[in-house]
């Protein structure tokens, strides 16, 4: 597969009731969008059609398939993944809703996996009414973590200013304490090095660690977690190469813009880290799963059905994903072709001592 390729990115429907469908068709009634990338929907004709007459002035044409050898690459595709008379109701939470979201969401992923496409864009799910036996999970992360067999990933959330990523993710803040661990945490670290690396084009990363408690522990008097768990864990990354520093108090850490001095962080919990990123973030937030196979990314919010079938869904987040996904694409491919080529190799190398040396004198 060659850099210059253009890749085919498929979406996601999300909650039918959501503004996912809403926000692909805006997003995708730009014609420019069709020379970026083939785009290939995973939905049914009739949950297009019923979300296009809502919005009004977008310009959407596609064409329906059902064979990935068919595709269209100078329009939109629409894969229909089911026939069925489903009773969409904007803004309503519903099992139904959930229910074809999840059909759109494994037949995308089956396509990821089987190579059909390059990348996959997920629209917004409801964890309330996408859980079942079949899907036992809390969200995009852990399914494709299961559904790619990875050892571990990591929730990575990107803008052109700050990237952070999460030692836990969806769970109650009462029980983070518990799920943080030092192998948990050099796992992350080793995963968020590698991606940018391979999915950022950052030679040589450097990450900054988060604190657990206020203070990050305040030597032991606010908790101790950052002396007995982070603190070692730091130690055994830095010891597998990877750029790492902390603890950090993460209040003064973002308050004193320390974040600009490193290319990613790493938050011990979910609003820890997503709290300082949506409110620092230049440019449209992105959510991207580390460590697949495959590539992921997804807009950087929910399903909003406070708004969903009235037209004010803004589209740029959804965007923004989709470009995304394009980088990481061309960047994974020019990786591996580096690593093909030995002069480049020995550029990248050369690099990386000089950034070294830089900030050794610093």
């Amino acid at each position: 597969m060659q850099p210059e390729q253009k890749p085919i990115i498929g979406f996601s429907c999300g909650d039918l009731n959501g503004i996912g469908l809403e926000i692909i068709i805006k997003a995708l009634s730009d014609s420019r969008m069709a020379e970026l990338c083939t785009p290939v929907v995973f939905a049914s004709n009739k949950s297009i059609n019923f979300y296009k007459k809502m919005v009004s002035d977008a310009n959407f044409n596609y064409q329906a398939v059902k064979d990935f050898e068919r595709l269209s690459t100078k329009s939109v595709n629409v894969f229909s993944c089911w026939e069925d008379e489903v009773n969409i109701q904007p803004g309503q939470l519903t099992a139904e809703g959930g229910s074809y979201a999840i059909k759109s969401l494994t037949e995308a992923v089956k396509a990821l996996k089987d190579g059909h496409i390059h990348a996959l864009v997920t629209a917004p799910i409801h964890k309330k009414n996408v859980q079942s036996e079949s899907f036992p999970y809390t969200g995009h992360t852990p399914y494709l973590k299961a559904a790619f067999e990875a050892n571990d990933v990591v929730m990575f959330m990107v803008a052109e200013n700050i990237k952070v990523a999460l030692v836990t993710e969806h769970i109650p803040v009462a029980e983070v304490a518990s799920h943080i661990t030092k192998q948990g945490i050099v796992s992350k670290l080793k995963i968020m090095n590698q991606s940018l690396k391979k999915d950022f084009g950052i030679t040589k990363p450097k990450i900054a660690v988060l604190g657990l408690n206020p203070h990050a522990g305040d030597e032991g008097l606010i908790g101790k977690e950052e002396a007995e768990i982070i603190q070692p864990a730091i130690k055994e990354a830095k010891q597998q190469d990877v750029f790492c520093f902390g603890p950090y108090s993460s209040d003064a850490f973002f308050a004193r813009g320390q974040h600009e001095r490193f290319d990613a962080v790493l938050a011990m919990y979910h609003d820890q880290g997503l709290i300082p990123f949506k409110s620092l973030a230049i440019g449209e937030g992105v959510n991207y799963t580390a460590g697949l196979n495959g590539i992921r990314t997804s807009p950087d919010h929910g399903t909003a059905f406070d708004i969903a079938g009235k037209g004010k869904a803004d589209e740029s987040s959804l965007r923004g994903a989709v470009f995304a996904a394009i980088d990481i694409f061309r960047s994974r491919n020019g990786y591996a072709d580096a690593r093909k080529n030995p002069m480049r190799k020995m550029s990248a190398a050369m690099l990386a001592r000089a950034v070294d040396e830089k900030i050794e004198e610093e």
